[in-house]
């Protein structure tokens, strides 16, 4: 019987075309890894069985046009803070739980629109507000690599689906390397595409200015994909770019580092774990030896990072997450005397530990007499890191860096110190900032065999020259095999 879950996207759209299998089979062996490996794992918090088969049986009666779809019969997740009509929407929070989706993410009607099948809803941080997936009120995700360890955050179920076999393919939401840093820690190819590049419309809001929408995949062909049917204008997200999406994976094949020029960073190379080190230092060496041109750059204010995406991210979070009042729909508290403590006790014993922590945070920094100290400030630096982009990109293609300072984490090892935490994101972070691509491809295995992710970062809008460079490291590199 053939493995249909060894098998990346790519492959399974060209066997669907040479009639070699059916989607039925396809999603069928999907749900059986599902329900094989989940229990373990919890990386899907809602998995419909019979809604994922009817819509199989629907796509293989109309098999002779599976050239005519991008994402024919591609079995693919969904993060729980994107929207899916009549399916859960809880952003990994107990003020959503029960909460059903009235309408669908202009994502995921584009991914169903090119034949794609929703196999189920990923766990996640609690309103992606975490980098190991630990903060979700439904428990804990486990690392397919390593049962003991994390996933990374805060798209750890998307990433976990993904690594454990369970689908090809799924989507993510990044903030500040939600996506990059899951992908790095379980061995994918995980993408933040431009600020504007794709919709946000139907995405549960943490940070309106940063947040993005993007893939996992095993392979950057898969990615590339998966990005030309997300990307585009959309009218009902005034943010999206009207600029024009180009045929990403017929372009990889252009794909070549001889006349490529790559940026490093010396100062971004500091605290980085010596597996780590090592691995980015050989793909460099690689890289190198196939062609690309090694420049030094500097990337003086990406230093203040951490402190102003703590300052921007949870001032627009603690606006957002206003809306949840225990009034409209979600939690509402049993027990109160008046609207007032209506909504204190809804909120008070619906959003979690981290959420409040950022809410506070946030609501301090926009209160009278702060807002010009802290948001404002912070954005203003926010101008700085971009100018220090602009810079490094006079003097190279692409900025290459390690997706995070370390592998995968012991389960419960940072929970207790949020800065150690936060620091987790400390590459990734400038990216959401500056509103620049940014994609992790796997570089290797550290001495406990749990994979180590390579980040590269491009100009807006030029996610094609990403996906080409990370194209050719994919040659040398080779695709990691499923855990």
């Amino acid at each position: 019987m053939m493995e249909f879950n060894q098998l990346d996207m790519r492959s399974l759209l060209e066997g669907y075309q040479k009639k070699q299998f059916t989607v039925t089979e396809v999603v069928q062996a999907s749900l059986k890894a599902i329900d094989l490996k989940n229990p373990k794992l919890n990386a899907l918090l809602e998995v419909n069985a019979e809604k994922a088969l009817t819509r199989a049986r629907a796509l293989d009666a109309d098999i002779s046009k599976a050239s005519e779809k991008k994402l024919f019969g591609v079995p693919i997740a969904i993060k729980d803070n994107i929207l899916v009509k009549d399916w859960q929407c809880t952003a990994g929070s107990k003020i959503l739980e029960g909460y059903r989706a009235p309408y669908t993410a202009t994502t995921v009607q584009r991914l169903e629109a090119e034949g794609a099948v929703i196999i189920g809803k990923a766990n996640c941080d609690e309103f992606a507000m975490g980098s190991s997936n630990e903060t979700s009120h439904y428990g804990s995700c486990r690392n397919p690599w390593d049962l003991e360890r994390v996933p990374g955050g805060s798209s750890g179920g998307s990433a976990a689906a993904v690594a454990a076999g369970m689908c090809p393919a799924s989507l993510g939401t990044d903030t500040g390397g939600s996506i990059r840093q899951p992908a790095s820690l379980c061995g994918l190819v995980g993408l933040k595409p431009s600020y504007g590049r794709v919709s946000r419309y139907g995405v549960v809001s943490y940070a309106s200015s940063l947040d993005q929408v993007g893939p996992f995949s095993r392979t950057v062909w898969d990615c590339a994909r998966l990005l030309e049917v997300l990307s585009g204008a959309d009218k009902k997200d005034a943010t999206t770019s009207h600029l024009e999406v180009p045929p990403y994976a017929a372009r990889l094949q252009e794909s070549s580092l001889s006349q490529v020029t790559l940026g490093v960073a010396p100062q971004w190379l500091q605290g980085v774990d010596a597996d780590v080190k090592e691995a980015f230092d050989r793909s460099i060496e690689q890289m190198k030896k196939e062609g690309a041109k090694i420049v030094e750059i500097d990337l003086p204010r990406t230093r203040y990072s951490l402190s102003v995406y703590y300052l921007i991210a949870p001032s627009e979070a603690s606006s957002n997450l206003a809306r949840y009042d225990g009034v409209h729909y979600g939690f509402r508290a049993k027990e109160f005397k008046d609207s007032e403590q209506l909504y204190n006790r809804s909120r008070g014993q619906g959003f979690g530990k981290e959420v409040k922590l950022r809410i506070m945070l946030g609501t301090y920094a926009l209160s009278a007499g702060y807002y010009d100290a802290f948001y404002l400030k912070a954005n203003q630096v926010r101008r700085l890191i971009q100018q220090d982009f602009e810079a490094a990109f006079q003097k190279c293609d692409a900025v290459l860096v390690p997706t995070s300072p370390s592998t995968a984490f012991k389960l419960g090892e940072k929970t207790d110190d949020p800065l150690k935490m936060y620091l987790s994101d400390i590459f990734t972070l400038p990216v959401n900032l500056a509103g620049l691509p940014g994609v992790s491809v796997p570089c290797g295995l550290d001495k406990k065999n749990l994979p180590i992710g390579l980040q590269l970062i491009g100009r807006p809008f030029e996610e094609l020259k990403l996906l080409q460079i990370a194209q050719a490291h994919e040659k040398i590199q080779g695709v990691l095999r499923l855990p």
